[in-house]
C-alpha cells in the first residue's frame, strides 16, 4: 500500500473525526495531496486538496466544517472533519501526485491511492 490511511470509525452527528495518511517511503516526493470519498451507489467525489505551497481548497459540501492540512517532512495529509453530518457517511480515500518529480523526469505523473477508511455518520 503506497498511502496508508486511517482514523475512521463511527460517530455521532456533530462530533469530530481526524483522518490521515502517510506515503511510503517507496514514494520519492508528492506535490498536490488530498482527499475523496465514496458512498455507496454513488460516484467517488472530491473533498477536499492541498497543494505543495499548501493552498487548500474544499467540496461545497464540507467549507467551514473541514479542513485540510499536510506535514510534508512526514509525506502526510490530515483530514479534520467537524460537526459531521450523515451524509458525510462514506469510505474515505487519500490521493497524491508527483508532478515535480515526473516534469523533472520527463514521465507522466503517478496517481497514489490509499486504502480507504470507513467513515460512519449516526444521526
Amino acid at each position: 500500500v503506497q498511502l496508508q490511511a486511517s482514523g475512521g470509525g463511527l460517530v455521532r452527528a456533530r462530533e469530530s473525526l481526524r483522518l490521515s495518511c502517510t506515503a511510503s517511503k517507496t514514494i520519492i516526493s508528492v506535490d498536490v495531496m488530498g482527499w475523496y470519498r465514496q458512498a455507496p451507489g454513488r460516484q467517488r467525489e472530491l473533498v477536499a486538496t492541498i497543494s505543495g505551497p499548501g493552498t487548500a481548497s474544499y467540496a461545497d459540501s464540507v467549507k467551514g466544517r473541514f479542513t485540510i492540512s499536510r506535514d510534508d517532512a512526514k509525506k502526510s495529509v490530515y483530514l479534520q472533519m467537524n460537526s459531521l453530518k450523515p451524509e458525510d457517511t462514506a469510505v474515505y480515500y487519500c490521493h497524491s501526485r508527483d508532478d515535480t518529480l515526473a516534469s523533472i523526469l520527463g514521465r507522466p505523473a503517478f496517481d497514489y491511492w490509499g486504502q480507504g477508511t470507513q467513515v460512519t455518520v449516526s444521526s
